[in-house]
């Protein structure tokens, strides 16, 4: 699980806007840029290509 001391650092790589961690954990989501991002082993993996979009 990601610390909330880590998402109140983190940023969108794309946007710089602020992440925030989807109900399962599983995502850090980007509202401006319409992406998540996934979380492997408690590591977001934080690369633009990587990122899928999100579904509203």
């Amino acid at each position: 699980m990601i610390k909330k001391e880590l998402l109140d650092i983190i940023a969108c790589p794309k946007c710089k806007g602020d992440l925030k961690l989807d109900k399962d954990g599983k995502f850090l989501i980007c509202e401006r840029c319409k992406l998540k991002y996934p979380i492997e082993d408690d590591i977001p993996i934080l690369i633009i290509d990587e990122a899928q979009p999100l579904d509203d």
